[in-house]
């Protein structure tokens, strides 16, 4: 007997490599804390589960002993996260969703739930959302549940089937394609246009430039076109494109925005280009597509996608 095994402590039959698993909490409890931070209430998150406010309370309740902190706070029958509870929301849908991600890689057909899409904010509320009207109305059995990406980490963590992100080309093993080619412009309303006098883009110095969060800055935009110099009268800055564009029609300055999302404003005449030489347009592309791997939904997701190349094709947006 060697000297090593002399003096090794004895291995009890049955305990080698043993290790104890983390005490985790319990999953129905995660799953209605989910359903509820997500959806913003506890009413809503009861009827995606199929359950009872109620439940839906007395699970997170369980889920707050368990961890020792408030996950929300509750006043006259509502509801809000604390800033545990926001973290925590954010880690446990990631969990979750590289739950579902493996799940839809190896067993895709088990997978029976709504098409799930995800999308930047504002494309969903300017421009998907007011049409998902005419897909449904083509495949009618098609369930879909629309949700918005929050962040570029979204992309890799999400849960969803096919996903519309803006800016820079994701970084991810996901499968990503080039979806459209935004054009971007000065935009304002008629009676600011009238009443600054605004004719060529060094009438800008006249106004408020609206900053949105999109591809292209003003600055950039403006370097661009020869006008680096250029210094405005005031600036305005707002997180939203939806909210850019708002505050467009209201007369409140000049906004740097995509004629994709800003198209009905631009059809029934509240805003307009200034400047209605195209080489004050800008074009870059700044949508793609993101297909989940192992993608559950075959045929919806291919009827989706193809939809939606149509829909933007028929309105002269592709790349």
């Amino acid at each position: 007997m060697s000297a090593n095994s002399k003096n090794s402590a004895p291995v009890e039959a049955g305990s080698q490599a043993r290790v104890s698993r983390p005490r985790l909490p319990p999953l129905k409890a995660l799953l209605a804390f989910e359903a509820a931070a997500r959806l913003g209430s506890f009413s809503l998150g009861a009827d995606e589960l199929g359950v009872t406010p109620s439940a839906v309370s007395h699970q997170i309740q369980q889920l707050e002993d368990f961890l020792g902190v408030r996950l929300f706070l509750r006043h006259a029958g509502r509801a809000a996260l604390t800033s545990a509870g926001q973290t925590y929301a954010k880690e446990v849908e990631r969990a979750l969703g590289i739950i579902q991600g493996a799940t839809n890689l190896v067993a895709p057909q088990s997978q029976r739930g709504p098409l799930v899409v995800a999308s930047s904010p504002s494309f969903a509320a300017k421009w998907l959302q007011p049409r998902l009207a005419a897909f449904l109305g083509v495949h009618p059995d098609l369930k879909i549940r629309l949700s918005t990406l929050s962040d570029r980490d979204d992309i890799e963590t999400g849960r969803f089937d096919i996903a519309i992100a803006y800016g820079v080309r994701p970084e991810t093993r996901k499968q990503v394609e080039p979806l459209l080619t935004e054009r971007l412009r000065p935009l304002c309303s008629p009676a600011l246009a009238l009443a600054m006098g605004l004719k060529v883009p060094g009438d800008l110095t006249r106004t408020t430039l609206i900053h949105s969060v999109n591809a292209l800055t003003w600055p950039e935009y403006l370097a661009k076109i020869g006008e680096a110099g250029l210094r405005p009268s005031n600036e305005l800055w707002l997180d939203r494109s939806t909210m850019a564009i708002d505050a467009a029609v209201s007369g409140l300055g000049v906004v740097l925005e995509s004629e994709l999302l800003a198209a009905d404003e631009l059809r029934d005449g509240r805003l307009i280009a200034p400047f209605g030489d195209d080489s004050f347009t800008v074009e870059t592309p700044t949508y793609y597509l993101v297909k989940a791997r192992g993608q559950r939904g075959g045929a919806q997701a291919s009827a989706f996608e193809a939809w939606l190349r149509a829909a933007i094709e028929t309105a002269n947006l592709a790349p």
